[in-house]
């Protein structure tokens, strides 16, 4: 089922007023929405460019959007090790002073500012994004094409560091969001789809992440790679107008719900974007522990393409 519509026409009604109100910024706002709002009071502007897309500290200072803090997403704890596994959700008490601690309040609309400069940065931003979701926050946005994006269309840069005034911020957690290793061990009795946002090559098993025990996917998955929803060459934005064509070459069940996953949840972050922000489908997971997590219990079973002559039999049916 898609979601309710409703609220991407109350972001528009909202957008053409010129204000922002509650749960009304829709899923990606471009440079010109947020010039005409990055110096409204109730507006958090969070740049989370790290060493994964070039970015860190000293990329900050060197030039930022006004009014933005530094939130990078390696440098801030917005993921964590747990029992070996990287890249989990962080307790949610962690994760209220990481927040306030940016100086974002409840009434505040955040803006996340990725690098804009390929998928995999857009993964941090959609991650962080996620992770606002799951902490009861509705009122978040990515800055499409993120800070080159920004920069491109001829926007002021400030430089320097900046020291945030702390904010208040309490979550209200939304268990379900995050599906555990229990919810996959049972994907069927309980209804879920699996879909892989990996590169085709970790999907078929030719490639593996460096925590992952072994290579391959979880039995019964399908394939949505996260970077086909990405467009970009110099400017790296998602594009919307692909995601039916992207989402149209896959089966899904619509009787199941959908539960992204990848390596250590990161580019899994940009399949749940698309299918839960800008598709609308209701009810979609992320499992935030994926393959590397998944591997470590060698009870798991791990599918993997069929090489050589098995995949010649499958061909002709043998």
């Amino acid at each position: 089922m898609i979601r309710n519509m409703f609220r991407a026409g109350v972001a528009l009604a909202v957008l053409l007023a010129g204000g922002v109100a509650a749960a009304a910024v829709p899923p990606l706002v471009g440079p010109d929405w947020l010039a005409g709002h990055r110096g409204d009071a109730d507006v958090a502007v969070l740049d989370v460019r790290s060493p994964i897309d070039g970015g860190d500290e000293v990329a900050f200072a060197d030039g930022h959007i006004p009014g933005s803090v530094d939130a990078g997403y390696t440098s801030h704890p917005w993921r964590v090790t747990k029992d070996g596994v990287v890249g989990k959700l962080p307790p949610v008490s962690e994760l209220e002073s990481l927040v306030g601690g940016l100086g974002v309040d409840n009434g505040d609309t955040v803006v996340i500012v990725p690098a804009g400069t390929g998928p995999t940065d857009f993964g941090s931003a959609a991650r962080v994004y996620w992770t606002f979701r799951v902490l009861g926050h509705d009122r978040v946005t990515i800055l499409n094409g993120g800070y080159r994006g920004w920069v491109a269309a001829g926007n002021e840069v400030a430089t320097g560091t900046v020291s945030p005034q702390p904010g208040d911020f309490d979550a209200d957690f939304r268990e379900g969001m995050v599906v555990s290793t229990r919810d996959v061990e049972n994907a069927e009795t309980r209804g879920i789809q699996l879909v892989d946002a990996r590169p085709s090559d970790y999907f078929k098993g030719d490639k593996k992440h460096p925590e992952a025990r072994v290579a391959g996917t979880i039995p019964d998955a399908v394939n949505i790679q996260h970077q086909r929803f990405l467009s970009g060459g110099d400017v790296w934005r998602f594009d919307q107008d692909r995601v039916d064509a992207v989402l149209g070459d896959v089966s899904l069940d619509g009787d199941r719900r959908p539960v992204s996953f990848c390596n250590t949840g990161h580019w899994a972050s940009t399949t749940w974007f698309a299918l839960s922000e800008v598709r609308g489908e209701d009810n979609v997971g992320l499992y935030d522990g994926s393959m590397v997590e998944w591997t470590a219990d060698e009870s798991h079973p791990v599918q993997v393409a069929k090489q050589g002559l098995a995949r010649i039999l499958d061909f002709f049916g043998g």
